[in-house]
Formats: C-alpha cells, sequence, structure tokens
C-alpha cells in the first residue's frame, strides 16, 4: 500500500517517472499513492462546504499523465507536488476572493498561500491555498469568474493546439490571445481593488460623504459593466474554440 512507503520511496518513484522509465509495477504504486489522498481531499472539501457554506469542485487525484508531466517540467521531486489533490472555488470578484481566502487560512492551521495574481503564471491569475490533512497537501484554488473564465480558455486551447500553450510554449498566434486576454482581466480587476482600497480609506478618515459614495457608486455601476464584457468577451472565444474543434479545424495553422 501507497501509506507504507517512505518518502524516500516515493521520491525514487518520481525519479523515474521522470526519465520516462516507468513499468506495470510502478504505475500501480503511483496509482496507490494517489488515492491515498482520498480521505484528506474529502476532509477539506467537507470542511468547507460545513464551516464556508461553499461549495467546491475538483478532483480527489491529479492524472497519472499530469503528475509525470509535472515532474519532467518542472525541478521538484514526486513528495513536493502539492496539487495531487485539489478543489476549487469561484467567487465573484477580488473582493470576495480575499475575504475567502482569509476565512479558509482561519479555518485551516498553518495554511500556505501561493499568490498568482501579482505575478501570474504565463497569464494564470488566482489564489492556492495549500493546507494540510492527514499529513496530505490539499491545494484550494480560489478564481475570480473572471479568473476561471480565463483558465478555462486555456484549458481548452492548451487541449485542442498544445499542452505547451499553458506553459508559455507553442503557437505565438494563441499565446498572443491569451495574453491580451489576461490583460483585459487584469485591467478590470486591478479598478475592483482601487476602489475596494478607496472606500477603505475614506471609511478609516470619517470622509466617506455623500458625494465621495455617489462617486464611488458611479465607478462600480462602470466597473461591473466591464466586468461583464470581458466575461462575455471570453465566454466568446471558449465557444468559438469549441466550435473550431467540434468541426476538427487545426488552430495550429
Amino acid at each position: 500500500m501507497a501509506k507504507e512507503l517512505t518518502k524516500s520511496q516515493i521520491d525514487r518513484l518520481g525519479d523515474r517517472l521522470k526519465k520516462g522509465k516507468i513499468t506495470e509495477a510502478d504505475l500501480r504504486l503511483l496509482d496507490s499513492y494517489r488515492r491515498s489522498f482520498t480521505a484528506a481531499y474529502e476532509i477539506v472539501v467537507g470542511t468547507i462546504r460545513q464551516d464556508l457554506t461553499l461549495e467546491p469542485t475538483g478532483r480527489p487525484a491529479k492524472s497519472t499523465t499530469s503528475i509525470s508531466d509535472k515532474l519532467r517540467r518542472e525541478s521538484i521531486r514526486l513528495t513536493q507536488i502539492q496539487d495531487i489533490a485539489g478543489c476549487r472555488l469561484t467567487v465573484a470578484d477580488i473582493a470576495e476572493q480575499n475575504s475567502v481566502v482569509q476565512s479558509l487560512t482561519n479555518l485551516f492551521e498553518q495554511a500556505t498561500i501561493v499568490d498568482r495574481r501579482e505575478r501570474p503564471s504565463h497569464g494564470y491569475r488566482a489564489v492556492h491555498v495549500i493546507v494540510s490533512s492527514l499529513d496530505k497537501m490539499i491545494e484550494i484554488q480560489v478564481r475570480t469568474s473572471l479568473q476561471h473564465l480565463w483558465a478555462e480558455l486555456s484549458e481548452k486551447l492548451s487541449d485542442i493546439v498544445d499542452p505547451a500553450i499553458k506553459y508559455g510554449a507553442g503557437n505565438e498566434k494563441v499565446r498572443s490571445l491569451l495574453t491580451t486576454t489576461s490583460k483585459l482581466v487584469i485591467g478590470t480587476e486591478g479598478i475592483e481593488t482601487g476602489v475596494t482600497k478607496m472606500k477603505t480609506q475614506l471609511s478609516s478618515k470619517d470622509q466617506l460623504s455623500d458625494v465621495n459614495e455617489q462617486v464611488i457608486a458611479n465607478i462600480e455601476g462602470s466597473q461591473r459593466r466591464m466586468r461583464q464584457n470581458i466575461s462575455e468577451i471570453l465566454r466568446d472565444r471558449i465557444k468559438h474554440v469549441e466550435e473550431l474543434a467540434g468541426e476538427n479545424n487545426d488552430l495550429s495553422d
């Protein structure tokens, strides 16, 4: 059983996977190791549902192919992979994202936050909260609705064109499309962050007058319309990619 494997045994398995020297016995070991995260995953998901009344989506175990690819792509050992099991929470906007991340860190002891908003990973933006359950690391992705739509577009293009797209390689036109749409999301959510800071500063100084409230309300209205427009752009592009895939067109031409 995987639970009887030592850390060094698991990492040696990872070394073999990285080199591509995979036997049937290794695949069975890896499958057992993946499944050993199930109980911890269910505890984390159950805790989020009960204590935060949120509904996570996710997977109790990363696929064998994804694990092998990650080991080859990054300088990392198998026991260091933090997203063998993980779930996702999709929220409305930046303010709710910050609130949920804070709630998660209060809920789970020794939670580690990986904030990919200031430094996007090839356009990908989100906050990852890594928690421990039954001595297993479980990743909780917290995305805004725009961040989630962008990630969905990236995933579909990677599936259809080239998996390397997600990691900053592959077709240049496709990467340019993802970069452009990522900047649209960043701009929109930057306004959200600015408005939130403005309201906090004015409130702390007792300067939230009727005039200031009206100005902020106008900005927030414009921001909501902008968010809706960006959402529609992303959904249209996702739909277009799905239609092209259905027609078996080659997007990499």
